[in-house]
């Protein structure tokens, strides 16, 4: 019952547009979302790196030469301006309402996959559980929230799909990755993560939800222990992708 009254006052009272300010009812408001989610970008189906426009490729030169751990990746925006500032506002401001919107997003650009589905192109399978891409203890202390988790809930519910915080765990604290570069970046998050339990995973379709997505070491590395674990199958879901000129 209070549920329901606080969804019925949060209807009725207007609320700062996150990007311009302008009050709406939603927290992004129809012209910022006709300027910053216009015209879909053709995105790599493996990687979500970006493609070019009309070239007509199933998937990236580099998802070609060397095929990574994960199958598939959903981006739902470029990690560029204005995205980029709620990122950091989520991650670094506890601006915790900003992981709703990017769920939102996100599940909007799943439902954009699963209609573009064709007979060159099958429809897009959803996972079964979504795991968010765990923090070590000392980095869930200092924060006080996994950014990861917060938007993997309210992902779960708008895809009806089961959230998993405890699917993987992160067994060793790690550097900040933005830190980090190439070969750096592999080393730094080789060998952290762990699987308490290989029968959650074993034959099983498994989404893993970040907020950003820049070299996809973290996410290789995880996608590679849950194969290692059995899984069929592994499907990334992040917010907002890295241009390329930036991830290395």
């Amino acid at each position: 019952m209070a549920m329901a009254m606080a969804k019925a006052l949060a209807a009725l009272l207007p609320c700062p547009c996150v990007l311009c300010g302008m009050h709406g009812r939603e927290a992004l408001c129809p012209p910022c979302r006709a300027q910053f989610l216009g015209e879909p970008v053709a995105r790599c189906p493996v990687c979500a790196d970006p493609l070019p426009a009309g070239c007509g490729v199933l998937m990236c030169g580099a998802c070609v030469a060397r095929r990574p751990p994960y199958d598939a990746t959903v981006a739902a925006a470029a990690y560029a301006l204005p995205w980029d500032r709620l990122v950091l506002e989520l991650k670094f401001g506890g601006q915790l309402a900003h992981a709703q919107l990017f769920a939102e997003l996100l599940a909007k650009a799943v439902r954009a996959l699963q209609a573009a589905s064709s007979p060159a192109q099958p429809a897009f399978a959803v996972p079964v559980l979504l795991c968010p891409v765990p923090l070590g203890p000392g980095r869930l202390a200092e924060r006080g929230f996994n950014q990861a988790l917060e938007i993997a809930r309210p992902l779960g519910r708008l895809l009806g799909i089961a959230v998993a915080p405890r699917l993987a765990e992160r067994v060793q604290e790690t550097s900040a990755q933005s830190k980090l570069h190439g070969s750096r970046r592999r080393a730094n998050v080789a060998h952290v993560f762990a699987v308490p339990d290989r029968a959650l995973v074993e034959g099983r379709h498994i989404g893993i939800v970040d907020d950003v997505m820049s070299s996809g070491q973290t996410l290789a590395e995880l996608a590679a222990v849950f194969k290692r674990h059995g899984a069929a199958r592994v499907t990334n879901f992040v917010f907002a992708r890295t241009p390329p000129h930036h991830s290395q």
